[in-house]
């Protein structure tokens, strides 16, 4: 982070160190509350699985600094454990199999739409067969839409915008750019990716249905090993831009192949800011790259400021600067749920979580009780230099950042919901 002080980075590592071991003596002598993570920690999208674990574990700490979880019986702290799912279906329900026997009654995932939907129906049948061993599913990216409709389930909390929520966000800004004329849809082949396709061509019929669809492809998930393919039969297309969904490495090799290939289409995306992905870009992105998200660094404000600058004196390291604002909030609002229940049972913390508000002072948010899907602002943003208008900070000491184009306030960014929920 090219722009912060080393003073105040060097102060917040302090400061940081001091949290880590001031908890009250109260809460370190209590049996700490386990929460599991389940996410792919090998294979092609190990960085993103490290990048979680990096956010939920600062979200820890920050619980555990200031005293822990308040239950009947005392503080308590929290415990963070980090399993392996491999990026597979199979693999993330073995591991949820060993949570169950721990007796660990909170599981995290969201690196896969697919992943979480074999999650939430284990769970669901786990939660009606042993309900004195139940688990409460927290979802922080996986953005199929049905997650919170039609498959909707009570033990089931998405901290994440849905893949309509973030297209929609991303159509409000096409709908102004009037040299628009064709579009490309590229995305994983999976079901998140068919998501996106789905309700980028919904959200472009309903504010540009004079845009054409020139091309809509789908390419294997996480074994793409050469993009320049398929950045060929975009430029063939004549496409002005790209709607991609792609994430982790199946992002930045895209975005690599199109800077290679000199490819000056706009890119409208859902993780065009994640990991790697503006170093990877360098100038071919600047003003060309937009990407839409919960927050971000540049979105502003004193207290957004201070909180960023808190996760970069935890983790100094360049290679390590992803916040990703939802996941330690959603651990905050985790704690919080358990606190109001007075208890760490699944059942009492998922009824304490329904409803919930929750405000940093720059983020404020509410879960939805009817589908548990967290109504929460968007941002929409373009990638420029770090030091130009509105781009204070970049990323990843990559020189890069993105300011914001569209901030949605919460209220704007609610989607109807076809939930119908069986409540225990």
């Amino acid at each position: 982070m090219r722009s912060a002080n080393k003073l105040q980075i060097l102060t917040g590592m302090m400061l940081a160190a001091v949290c880590a071991v001031s908890m009250t003596a109260s809460a370190a002598d209590k049996a700490p509350i386990r929460i599991a993570m389940i996410e792919g920690m090998s294979g092609p999208f190990a960085n993103a699985g490290a990048a979680v674990e990096r956010n939920l574990r600062f979200g820890v700490e920050r619980v555990n600094a200031r005293g822990g979880v308040k239950l009947a019986d005392g503080a308590h702290p929290l415990e963070l454990i980090v399993l392996d799912g491999k990026g597979s279906s199979e693999a993330s329900l073995v591991q949820l199999r060993a949570v169950v026997d721990q007796k660990i009654g909170f599981v995290m995932q969201g690196n896969s739409s697919a992943v979480a939907a074999a999650l939430i129906a284990a769970i669901d049948k786990q939660n009606a067969r042993e309900p004195d061993s139940r688990v409460v599913f927290l979802n922080y990216s996986a953005d199929d839409p049905a997650l919170t409709n039609a498959a909707c389930s009570f033990w089931h909390f998405r901290f994440d915008a849905h893949a309509g929520m973030r297209m929609d966000a991303l159509a409000d800004v096409i709908q102004r750019d009037q040299s628009m004329k064709k579009v490309y849809l590229l995305n994983q082949d999976y079901s998140f990716g068919h998501d996106v396709s789905r309700e980028a061509q919904r959200a472009l019929k309903a504010r540009r249905p004079d845009i054409e669809i020139a091309g809509d492809e789908f390419h294997p998930i996480g074994r793409v090993k050469d993009f320049a393919p398929y950045v060929a039969k975009i430029r063939a297309s004549g496409a002005d831009a790209v709607v991609t969904g792609n994430w982790g490495n199946d992002l930045t090799l895209l975005v690599k192949a199109a800077r290679e290939q000199g490819l000056n289409t706009k890119f409208y995306t859902f993780y065009g800011n994640s990991l790697g992905a503006p170093a990877a870009l360098g100038d071919a992105g600047v003003k060309r790259v937009v990407a839409v998200a919960d927050w971000h660094p540049n979105a502003g404000g004193a207290a957004s400021d201070a909180y960023y600058q808190a996760f970069r004196a935890r983790y100094p390291s360049a290679a390590d600067d992803y916040l990703v604002l939802r996941m330690p909030l959603m651990i905050d609002m985790l704690a919080e749920a358990m606190t109001r229940a007075g208890s760490a049972d699944p059942t009492a913390v998922a009824r304490a979580l329904e409803g919930m508000k929750s405000d940093s002072g720059f983020h404020a948010s509410t879960m939805r009780a009817q589908d548990h899907q967290l109504i929460q602002p968007l941002y929409v943003m373009e990638m420029d230099r770090a030091g130009t208008p509105g781009v204070r900070f970049d990323n990843e000491g990559s020189g890069y950042g993105f300011r914001t184009l569209l901030a949605l306030p919460a209220d704007k960014t609610a989607p109807p919901t076809t939930c119908v929920m069986a409540r225990p």
